[in-house]
């Protein structure tokens, strides 16, 4: 394993009544004026709107109202929210719904102190932002992990680029799995594939050698597999959306990442075709990965037959790329299962050369996975996503 440092610092409030717990605990702590962002509207035809207004109020907090984040968020709307931030004073910002809704409030948390354009300070600069409103999150939708780390992912719809930024480490999550039951069974679904793309990607760096990170991660990657095949036999399975909703704080707080060099390829090229195609984060993945990783397999066929025996059982083959294939055929079949897209026809995104070269001469081609990928091998890929 690689040398390392590892803190686990975000509060999470887990299960029935965790809002409640963590409101008792942490309204003291909040200051006088708190932001409440959150999405579109199933917060408010769920009641969790009136709810949250109506503790903060008997606080005696001020509630400054930042609704409206769009999944997918963009650089637009981080700049909006900075700038109420400043101008209402805000002391605390609570982020309720999902990882869009938490990246966004993550850097408007930084940018509210910049005395300068955040894009510029860490992707020219390259300097890091040390000063935030502190926040929390409420989490509405599981998947993303958003609600566990400082890194955001937002979109540049002027540059066309959808990139990373690192902006606040939420303070406390609450995690109650009844929150998610407003929420639409795909937007859970293509959630759930998001923990585990998250839980493969990880997986797929460095070290290749057996390690306990990764004996970790092939559990929760079989958890992943697992309750996501009894919430979509009965999406009222409670106990199901309790582990999906744990496992996705699981893959991104850090702790399957201990000691790795992390892959996160099939994000990269998510990221960027999401940034000229606007089209669903979790279902994009669900077409591109069986496609990156048969083009990667062979350049880590060890490592793929493992992961092909240790989450999928299959039968072993000649060799072990042959097994490292079966592994990725019960993926593909896996998301067909779940009722997910295939192709970016099903997902409904456009896959013109013109856009398919444009994403893949703009996409980060990262060097942790099985091989550096070339822009000519990546628009291949796209091209077969088809």
């Amino acid at each position: 394993m690689e040398s390392f440092v590892y803190d686990y610092p975000v509060k999470n409030y887990f299960g029935e009544g965790s809002l409640d717990r963590a409101l008792q605990a942490e309204l003291p702590q909040m200051g006088d004026v708190v932001m409440l962002a959150y999405g579109g509207g199933s917060l408010k035809r769920s009641g969790l709107y009136d709810t949250l207004v109506s503790e903060f109020k008997a606080a005696g907090k001020k509630v400054v109202d930042f609704g409206g984040i769009m999944s997918n968020p963009t650089y637009e709307k981080v700049q909006e929210g900075a700038r109420l931030a400043r101008q209402e004073d805000v002391d605390f910002i609570l982020a309720a719904g999902g990882g869009s809704v938490f990246d966004c409030c993550k850097v408007i948390s930084a940018q509210a102190w910049l005395d300068q354009d955040i894009d510029e300070f860490e992707h020219v600069q390259h300097k890091v932002p040390t000063e935030f409103i502190p926040m929390g999150c409420v989490v509405t939708v599981f998947g993303t992990g958003a609600e566990q780390n400082n890194g955001a992912v937002i979109t540049n719809e002027e540059t066309h680029v959808k990139g990373p930024f690192l902006g606040a480490l939420p303070k406390w999550a609450v995690l109650d799995p009844a929150f998610t039951l407003t929420v639409p069974h795909d937007q859970l679904i293509s959630g759930a594939f998001d923990t585990l793309s998250h839980c493969m990607e990880t997986y797929f760096g460095t070290p290749r050698q057996d390690n306990v990170s990764d004996d970790m991660n092939f559990a929760v990657q079989r958890n992943v597999i697992r309750n996501m095949r009894a919430f979509v036999e009965d999406s009222g399975n409670m106990q199901a959306r309790s582990e999906l909703e744990y496992d996705s704080a699981m893959a991104e707080n850090g702790v399957l990442k201990v000691g790795k060099v992390t892959d996160f390829q099939c994000h990269m090229i998510q990221h960027q075709y999401g940034a000229y195609t606007h089209t669903n984060h979790g279902k994009g993945l669900a077409v591109i990965h069986p496609h990156v990783y048969r083009h990667l397999a062979p350049s880590a066929p060890t490592q793929f037959a493992r992961w092909a025996r240790e989450v999928w059982n299959v039968q072993e083959g000649e060799t072990d790329l042959d097994t490292a294939c079966r592994g990725i055929d019960a993926l593909a079949a896996f998301i067909k299962e779940m009722g997910l897209p295939t192709t970016f026809a099903e997902l409904g995104g456009d896959a013109s050369d013109q856009t398919l070269s444009a994403v893949a001469d703009t996409a980060i081609l990262t060097a942790g996975c099985a091989k550096k990928l070339t822009s000519d091998e990546l628009f291949e890929i796209l091209a077969e996503c088809r």
